[in-house]
């Protein structure tokens, strides 16, 4: 038995989450003035993803406490209906962003900081909402994942909405680029148009990448917890 049910851990997470929004959104930061706003940056869109996320996985649990011993089917129905979007969303934005988010971040905060994190932003992000934007993400997703088995969606389905965000993404920062005539990142800054071409592939690729080694993760998790619970029942027999 789990030391605390996923249910209160969820709620947990989900709290955080509310927190390290609001505690951004209350900085006064010049770039949250200009086109765009937060919506910008990767990082904001990714922490609105888990928030909601989370949100949906707590509403999914309220439903199944509250459907329990119900013997309608209609709210059945609609209780499917919560955990295939939760599960959709855990596959195809919560893992997949949020690992890109947190990888990304520090490879290239520990490379050079001012290609993606200026100086600069230590005058208006402390260290504990930067590590609640780029680190503990990773975390969390990895709790839910381990705490509650998801379906996944067939993978060429589930690539092509990956691939659809991140297009998307490259193609809103284009745009802001194109409204403003500023990159969003700095490092964007720094690069020729080809190696830029170049780079938004990458990150395209490497996304779906980790969109596969979540839902081999998940099956990992999943099919040998299934293992081992088979193995015990043939034991007792």
């Amino acid at each position: 038995m789990a030391l605390i049910p996923s249910q209160v851990l969820r709620v947990a997470i989900l709290l955080s989450y509310f927190s390290i929004l609001c505690n951004y959104k209350a900085i006064d930061m010049p770039a949250h003035q200009t086109y765009g706003g937060s919506w910008k940056f990767l990082t904001f869109i990714d922490l609105v993803i888990q928030a909601v996320f989370f949100g949906v996985c707590v509403l999914t649990d309220l439903s199944s406490l509250l459907t329990k011993g119900s013997e309608s089917q209609e709210q059945e129905r609609q209780l499917r209906k919560l955990i295939g979007l939760r599960d959709w969303m855990m596959a195809v934005l919560a893992f997949p962003v949020g690992v890109f988010v947190v990888t990304m971040f520090w490879a290239l905060y520990l490379y050079d900081r001012d290609l993606v994190y200026p100086r600069l932003l230590d005058n208006f992000i402390p260290q504990w909402l930067n590590h609640g934007m780029h680190t503990t993400v990773l975390p969390f997703i990895i709790i839910e994942m381990r705490t509650t088995h998801h379906q996944y969606p067939s993978r060429p389905c589930g690539l092509i909405a990956v691939c659809s965000f991140a297009v998307g993404y490259v193609l809103w920062m284009c745009w802001v680029h194109h409204v403003t005539g500023v990159w969003v990142y700095p490092l964007l800054e720094q690069i020729s148009p080809l190696a830029k071409v170049a780079f938004f592939s990458c990150l395209t690729v490497l996304i779906n990448i980790y969109y596969v080694l979540g839902e081999v993760l998940n099956s990992y998790i999943w099919d040998g917890s299934k293992c081992v619970i088979d193995t015990d029942k043939a034991k007792a027999d």
